[in-house]
């Protein structure tokens, strides 16, 4: 119980909850302004569920649509506390829990009805692009999530389970995952929904790649010079950040010299660059980038700052 607590009065966990706050709500702005009045078919925890409630009613079974998305999130939100971790299952059932309520708070705020213009039958007046600005919006409230070890709860739990498992990337497991659940849609909806809505899917899984692609961003620089040592100290007490170094020698000069490789934010490496140009270091540069980091790279920067304090 101490444990909670103290962890309850850290930075991190206000921050953790504000973000995720502020993710369900472009979520759920997705959904109300879009799949509701767009009445869009996705591969999703509800689409799921109409179609196995449908299917059991069909076999003298009779079990409402809320009853089922209930069994179904309570099921995977177990999956998600079980095979993921307690962080992330703690995450996701809260996000589950504001959903509903955050629709309801857009539905307040600003009814969709007044954004439907006369003869229109959804806000935007076409279902491709009804699909295309929910795709987009929902892309952008997955990213954040799954950037700080949440989600939107449903698919986006079995698309993590299918990320972790089978180490492919988070996009493609959306894809994956959606596109078996939306294929369940078939016994019920017209071929013309179902076949937009795997269409959708794919676009969830592309969008979400790119952002998070763009989120994780980071660049791999190389800095081959005489005066590696100040390019170091720089890296190492300026920007707190690890260096590699590497012997080189030139194939045309035949003179060694030595390597400074780093992996930096945008924002380090523009510091490293005015660096260089101020105090008129000699180098030969390059960068590229790198969209996908493992081991504690984040971890041994807190830890630096943590031992010079």
């Amino acid at each position: 119980m101490k444990d909670i607590l103290k962890y309850l009065a850290t930075f991190k966990f206000w921050k953790d909850l504000v973000i995720m706050t502020l993710g369900m709500m472009v979520a759920a702005g997705a959904v109300y302004y879009f799949m509701l009045p767009g009445k869009l078919v996705l591969g999703s925890i509800t689409g799921l569920s109409i179609v196995v409630s449908n299917v059991l009613g069909l076999a003298g079974i009779q079990i409402k649509v809320s009853v089922v998305i209930t069994i179904i999130n309570a099921i995977l939100l177990l999956l998600a506390w079980l095979l993921i971790g307690k962080e992330f299952g703690a995450k996701t059932v809260y996000t589950a829990l504001i959903l509903g309520p955050l629709i309801d708070l857009w539905g307040k705020i600003l009814p969709y009805e007044r954004l439907i213009e006369p003869g229109m039958t959804s806000v935007m007046g076409d279902p491709l692009l009804d699909l295309i600005c929910f795709v987009l919006v929902v892309s952008i409230s997955q990213t954040i999530l799954f950037s700080i070890n949440a989600s939107t709860g449903g698919l986006d739990i079995l698309a993590k389970i299918v990320n972790k498992y089978l180490h492919l990337d988070i996009g493609v497991s959306v894809t994956v995952a959606g596109a078996i659940i939306c294929c369940t849609a078939f016994a019920i909806h017209p071929f013309r929904l179902v076949v937009t809505g795997l269409v959708g899917t794919w676009m969830n899984g592309l969008a979400l790649d790119y952002f998070t692609a763009s989120l994780n961003k980071r660049k791999r620089v190389c800095v081959i010079s005489k005066d590696h040592e100040r390019i170091r100290d720089f890296i190492i007490n300026r920007l707190h950040r690890g260096c590699s170094l590497y012997e080189v020698k030139g194939g045309y000069s035949d003179e060694v010299s030595v390597e400074v490789q780093a992996l930096l934010t945008q924002d380090e490496f523009s510091n490293l660059m005015d660096h260089i140009r101020k105090e008129n270091i000699q180098a030969f540069i390059t960068a590229g980038n790198v969209s996908e980091i493992y081991g504690l790279w984040n971890r041994e920067r807190h830890h630096f700052r943590k031992e010079k304090k």
